[in-house]
């Protein structure tokens, strides 16, 4: 009965996670705009962010209860499962466009940064003050290098294509209502985030699965909702493009704010055991770079070479790692 109740708790965890993100994201943006922030910046920051918010949430609850497995497994288990899973299922279901700039510069430093986490996490086997310092600063240079790209006519960004939620007539536009879904989505968040750590824990212990394996496959799946029905309606809409730089700067994100967040306020383990992941996480970075290379699309081919590298990779955890 008590396992029965903690898969409830980690799906309602899951469900304020997504809702919560979507209310802050909300309510953030029409703060925003309301103080003539240009609708560019709002898109490249608070909805960029917004998106990384629930593994944000995840991860650093984790870090601070010292459950380094879930920290570090949900990061690269969710950059993993947005490649192979999400762009694999998004391209399926249509061949996804690719902009230039996104392959030319973004998807290189999608390689980087995924090579630059493990070598910082198995330095020491701990990410700590510096390593979270480190993170950010790259961080702060690549919000820098979106708000000058967004700006330019070739611009992979236009504001036409970031989905910022636009002011609204009535009681949306009101700065108290805006502010109270702002303070409301951040405490769903954090009380998601607190029920899916903790069902996630008490389920690991109870079927004797690590924390590793936890973060990088529940934890990593529940995060990526908002990811998945983003890139999946984008795509329905003919918004092609949208779908891989959703996926692309998640995953930036992921490494650079979410892991170096965790950093900035806790130490986080880095478990010898995440080598293979982060090779993983590697590759996934390059197959989807080699795939979109040639025709400056994600075809169904590429997507369905992603779907079987994940097949692969999921098999590879169920059949070695559970114990």
């Amino acid at each position: 009965m008590d396992i029965f109740i903690q898969i409830l708790l980690l799906l309602l965890g899951f469900v304020l996670l997504i809702k919560g993100a979507d209310w802050f994201v909300d309510g953030a943006a029409g703060i925003a705009t309301k103080m003539k922030i240009p609708q560019i910046v709002i898109g490249l920051t608070i909805v960029a962010l917004g998106t990384s918010a629930p593994e944000a949430a995840v991860s650093i609850t984790a870090a601070l209860q010292n459950n380094g497995g879930i920290t570090v497994g949900n990061v690269l288990g969710s950059n993993i499962l947005n490649i192979f899973l999400i762009l694999g299922i998004t391209s399926v279901i249509t061949p996804v466009a690719v902009k230039a700039n996104t392959i030319k510069y973004e998807m290189p430093f999608l390689i980087f940064v995924s090579i630059l986490f493990p070598v910082l996490g198995f330095i020491g086997y701990s990410l700590g003050l510096i390593d979270g310092i480190i993170l950010w600063v790259i961080l702060l240079a690549f919000l820098v290098y979106l708000v000058m790209i967004s700006k330019s006519e070739k611009s992979i960004n236009s504001a036409e294509e970031i989905d910022v939620p636009k002011p609204q007539g009535g009681l949306k536009n009101k700065w108290w209502f805006m502010i109270f879904i702002t303070i409301i989505g951040l405490a769903l968040i954090i009380m998601g985030s607190n029920f899916t750590v903790n069902s996630a824990t008490f389920i690991a212990k109870t079927f004797g699965v690590s924390d590793r394996i936890i973060g990088l496959t529940i934890v990593a799946f529940g995060t990526s909702l908002p990811e998945l029905v983003t890139s999946v309606i984008a795509a329905k809409k003919g918004n092609n493009d949208i779908a891989i730089g959703n996926i692309v700067g998640s995953n930036i994100f992921n490494i650079l704010f979410v892991a170096g967040t965790s950093a900035l306020i806790t130490f986080v383990n880095f478990d010898l055991s995440f080598v293979l992941d982060s090779i993983v996480s590697i590759i996934a970075a390059i197959i989807l770079f080699i795939c979109c290379l040639r025709n400056k699309k994600l075809t169904r081919v590429g997507g369905i070479i992603l779907l079987v590298c994940y097949t692969a990779y999921f098999s590879y955890l169920l059949t070695t790692n559970i114990h």
